[in-house]
């Protein structure tokens, strides 16, 4: 997986490419967690993510919270149908503010 970080204005974008998965989650949540030390909102880009797994969500999730606790936002855009598909199994998608 590789991450690459981009400060926008007022936002800081994550673009994602590949699994996220047990091996590659911690470097998601630290990528999330880094980004929220540098602006209160974050867009995570995921175009170029075919799966993600439990361990992936978790990231997710961390990431929601960090957002909720300083008062900014988390977007997720350009999931695919695949990642979707497990956002909406898992709930997740009810809790993440997608695009």
């Amino acid at each position: 997986m590789n991450i690459v970080v981009t400060d926008c204005e007022s936002y800081v974008r994550l673009i994602v490419e590949g699994r996220v998965d047990t091996n590659t989650s911690p470097q998601l949540q630290q990528a999330i967690l880094s980004a929220f030390q540098k602006s209160k909102d974050v867009v995570i880009d995921f175009l170029n993510v075919p799966y993600i797994s439990s361990a992936g969500l978790r990231a997710l999730l961390i990431g929601q919270k960090t957002a909720t606790s300083k008062g900014g936002s988390m977007k997720v855009t350009n999931v695919s149908d695949v990642v979707m598909n497990i956002l909406e199994l898992s709930g997740f998608a009810k809790i993440l503010k997608i695009e």
